[in-house]
């Protein structure tokens, strides 16, 4: 059963303000089927359409557009899947097969949709942000293996979902994009590099400043901000920050004390890296010099010794009668 995170909750309020739901699509889905897609005319449609019998609990948006091709123009809904779990869900097609399903039956039931007159066609949108690259497939009719033979095929379903995984975005697409979106994705992608962070936050400032609705997109972003900083265990004043436009300073100064901490810390792993390989190698010279060659099972334990075994290991190999002796038991 998918789990429910700050960023399932986090991204549900940003894909309730319909600017946002637009730049996912403008920015990140084909323009062929974007660019035919009236969003003036967006309209929230959000809901958990899942029948009490499953006990699913999952997030979602729901918005429909009007579209127009080849001169006629129809409501086309938009069925986001917010999909934050720490592992890629092989099952996907099935679910939003489901899902989509039970939302033509929702449709059906409150007579937006009637079955002799058809149903409206439906865009699902899966927005993925997990560490590992999404490997599930994106059709339904793909689990299907091995594949039919040709009989057989026109019977089998089949559904697809457009996928947008944020985290093989690049850091220069996302600032290409220059939308608010693409500067939230930023943030997530910089993780717990505060450096990297200082600069995704700065760059939202910017656009925040430029938008004609800045006091409201400010509001928001600032939530979202905050909850995300939270979530990061992020040591930066959140209770003073109340606007990303106003406190920005406040921000970033307090971002340029997490990223010299992380500077610090970062020159003292190397430090203690550098010295870890350098006792290691006067040790392994050592040894060859009194015992020979080192055999795989003693090699394998000083790349995996820690700094106190090694000093251990330097102070005691003078009075070391053998290998086993120093190193211990194989």
């Amino acid at each position: 059963m998918p789990s429910i995170n700050h960023h399932d909750t986090g991204y549900k309020e940003l894909f309730s303000h319909p600017e946002f739901v637009q730049q996912l699509l403008e920015g990140f889905t084909p323009l062929e089927i974007s660019g035919l897609m009236d969003f003036n005319t967006l309209k929230n449609h959000s809901g958990n359409y899942i029948t009490p019998l499953f006990e699913e609990k999952f997030e979602d948006v729901v918005w429909s557009v009007e579209v127009t091709w080849n001169g006629a123009t129809q409501r086309v809904f938009l069925y986001i899947l917010l999909e934050f779990q720490s592992t890629v869900d092989h099952t996907m097609p099935i679910r939003l097969m489901h899902y989509v399903a039970c939302f033509y039956d929702h449709l059906l039931k409150t007579k937006q949709a009637h079955p002799g007159q058809g149903l409206p066609p439906i865009f699902p949108v899966v927005l993925y942000n997990g560490a590992k690259p999404w490997r599930a497939r994106q059709d339904v009719y793909d689990m299907i293996v091995p594949e039919p033979p040709e009989f057989l095929r026109a019977y089998q379903p089949h559904l697809r979902y457009y996928l947008v995984d944020e985290g093989r975005l690049s850091h220069d697409d996302l600032k290409r994009k220059g939308s608010l979106l693409s500067g939230i994705f930023g943030v997530e992608n910089a993780g717990k590099s505060w450096e990297a962070l200082q600069e995704a936050v700065n760059r939202i400032v910017d656009i925040i400043n430029e938008d004609p609705n800045k006091g409201r997109i400010d509001r928001i972003l600032t939530r979202w901000i905050k909850r995300h900083l939270a979530h990061l265990q992020a040591d930066v004043g959140l209770g003073g920050l109340n606007s990303l436009v106003e406190d920005k300073d406040m921000l970033a100064e307090n971002l340029e004390n997490l990223v010299k901490k992380e500077r610090q810390e970062s020159e003292q792993r190397g430090l203690a890296r550098g010295r870890h390989e350098g006792v290691e190698g006067t040790l392994r010279k050592q040894i060859n010099l009194k015992f020979g060659e080192l055999p795989e099972w003693a090699d394998q334990r000083l790349k995996s010794a820690t700094d106190e075994q090694l000093d251990e290991w330097v102070m005691q190999i003078l009075s070391a009668d053998s290998l086993t002796a120093l190193l211990g038991e194989q």
